[in-house]
């Protein structure tokens, strides 16, 4: 006799399929290291994680499209609290898989010339376990790399008024 609840589960299965997976790297691991194409101010340059490191912790926060209303609002509010960032030590990169022209625009006119936004190519939106069902757009997901690599904070929330405060106390506790 099938139990009620594991029927329910395969039959919710067959029927969401597609749904996204919230399945991010967990806190402690490694953050995969990545180079891309980036843009701050307008102006195309080349992102290394590795190199980003060197300086002190880094936010890595994934969005899935430019110029949408939450990924808009949530650069706005990543531009405004830089500064705290900043002063905590840490910088921050937007990542999506807009095409470099597109981030160009974006790094102006919503990010405010305050931090850079990256290409997320395929398989670095795989290597992180953001993946946003089969649309190949990352899921809203905010990591915070400590300078030796490791991850030490995740917040995965498609509503994104959290990842900033939840990303700024992660910073401000490393540098307790």
């Amino acid at each position: 006799m099938i139990r009620f609840s594991a029927f329910l589960a395969a039959a919710l299965a067959a029927v969401l399929p597609a749904a996204p997976a919230l399945a991010e790297l967990p806190v402690g691991k490694s953050a995969p290291a990545f180079s891309t194409q980036a843009a701050l101010a307008g102006k195309e340059f080349g992102f290394s994680l590795k190199e980003a490191l060197k300086k002190g912790p880094v936010v890595l926060y994934f969005y899935p499209k430019a110029f949408t209303q939450g990924c808009t609002l949530e650069a706005n509010a990543f531009a405004e609290t830089m500064p705290e960032f900043e002063k905590a030590g840490a910088s921050v990169i937007g990542m999506s898989n807009d095409d470099i022209a597109t981030l160009k625009r974006f790094s102006r006119e919503e990010c405010r010339d305050a931090f850079p936004v990256g290409v997320a190519s395929a398989k670095v939106i795989a290597d992180y376990d953001v993946k946003l069902g089969t649309t190949g757009l990352a899921s809203r997901t905010s990591y915070v790399i400590a300078p030796d690599g490791r991850i030490v904070a995740v917040h995965s929330d498609s509503d994104y008024r959290g990842h900033v405060t939840e990303t700024l106390a992660a910073v401000r506790a490393l540098s307790k």
